[in-house]
């Protein structure tokens, strides 16, 4: 049967963020506080997954695919219970990264079960997860199609070489989108957005860890090992066009709104949310900038004291699946993790979904590759200094 592309409403990525009370704990535990970290000899509990065939896993709201007639229904977990006999309680409970990190820290902090076996994290949240001690290693013997099949570009960031702890679930880009008939040209570079005819035109992300690479590296910034320095020569800058009204405001996912009205003709974006709009509007453009631009990832991981970690294990490898992959590929519309599902959906006797393979914000191609770059991430020590700063001159 083929595969169909679907369109789902705009409302997946994580939205206005603060300071947070995550971000309060994780900055006691960066600062010599013990009771939050869990060694890792504390990490693990018993795996019933031998003779318990379930598993718990709380995701997004809009981030799996679901059956055409019946919403509730999601084929590609219908096939993992039929193909393993494992059934999954699948909870879209994540709507905000610090508001789930406050939900589940108490039990976590304190070496209990939270109910859950898999959860995904944006990868900045995975990295104070990791750094807490909060999730178990995963067992690469359980998962070969993540061994094989995972992108290289993903493989290990600063926060989890080598990607012991996390998986990726699906990636994107975060650049800058625009209207080209609107504008009249087009954008390749991050100082675009601060040329003269934009102003009171551009809106940035609200969001510390969603705004800041980017705009470091039209500094020329290598963001895998940026500085204080650096971050305090962007918070700079954009008070500066803060001040003068270039930048007409800071969005969550609302950016779009202000992008198909016309109110705001260029903004930083992610790539998923620009597909769905060149659905409606082929007129608006997303763009990798020459300097560059930050590759992200929202990332399965497995709390402590999981009860079925080998079934979640297995689970993660299954995604891991091409054929799984592209299916899954084929509704989010978000860079894909598994490079080999491009030949899979490249060989659909459906048109549509044969043209995501050649989608460029779906599998990057070569050109786009270079230049695509996972930052290091905001240290515990860091974040409460730096969150102050930015949320100043956000307005939160």
């Amino acid at each position: 049967m083929p595969l169909t592309p679907r369109t789902p409403p705009l409302s997946r990525r994580t939205l206005l963020r603060g300071l947070g009370a995550g971000a309060v704990l994780g900055g006691l535990a960066g600062c010599g506080v013990p009771a939050a970290y869990v060694a890792a000899s504390d990490r693990a509990g018993t795996d019933r997954s031998a003779t318990d065939k379930r598993l718990t896993w709380a995701n997004w709201p809009l981030y799996i695919d679901t059956d055409d007639d019946d919403s509730t229904k999601r084929p590609t977990l219908d096939a993992f219970r039929k193909r393993t006999g494992t059934s999954v309680d699948y909870v879209e409970e994540i709507n905000d990264n610090d508001e789930f990190f406050g939900k589940i820290s108490p039990a976590l902090m304190n070496h209990q079960q939270t109910g859950r076996d898999l959860i995904v994290m944006s990868d900045w949240m995975c990295a104070r997860f990791v750094r807490l001690g909060w999730v178990q290693e995963m067992d690469r013997a359980n998962q070969p199609n993540v061994t094989r099949h995972l992108d290289p570009l993903l493989r290990s960031p600063a926060f989890d070489p080598g990607r012991r702890y996390t998986v990726p679930w699906q990636s994107g880009i975060t650049g800058i989108a625009y209207d080209r008939r609107k504008l009249g040209r087009e954008i390749r570079q991050v100082k675009d957005l601060w040329a003269s005819d934009l102003k009171g035109r551009v809106t940035l992300l609200s969001g510390l860890d969603e705004a800041f690479a980017l705009l470091m590296q039209g500094d020329g910034v290598d963001i895998t090992k940026w500085t204080a320095d650096d971050f305090d020569a962007v918070c700079d800058q954009v008070e500066k066009y803060v001040r003068n009204g270039h930048i007409r405001r800071f969005t969550g996912n609302d950016y779009t709104k202000d992008l198909v009205t016309g109110d705001v003709l260029a903004c930083q974006a992610y790539s998923g949310d620009v597909i769905q709009l060149q659905a409606d509007n082929p007129d608006i453009r997303f763009v990798v900038p020459e300097e560059g631009a930050e590759l992200w990832s929202d990332s399965l991981m497995i709390p402590d004291r999981a009860l079925h970690k080998s079934n979640a294990e297995r689970l993660v490898d299954y995604y891991y699946d091409p054929e799984v992959a592209a299916e899954l590929a084929a509704w989010v519309n978000y860079v894909c993790p598994v490079p080999a599902a491009q030949d899979v959906l490249a060989a659909s006797k459906d048109e549509d979904t044969a043209a995501l393979a050649e989608n460029p914000l779906i599998f990057p191609d070569a050109e786009m590759r270079e230049r695509l770059v996972i930052a290091r991430d905001i240290t515990s020590g860091e974040r409460v200094g730096y969150a102050k700063r930015w949320n100043a001159i956000v307005g939160l």
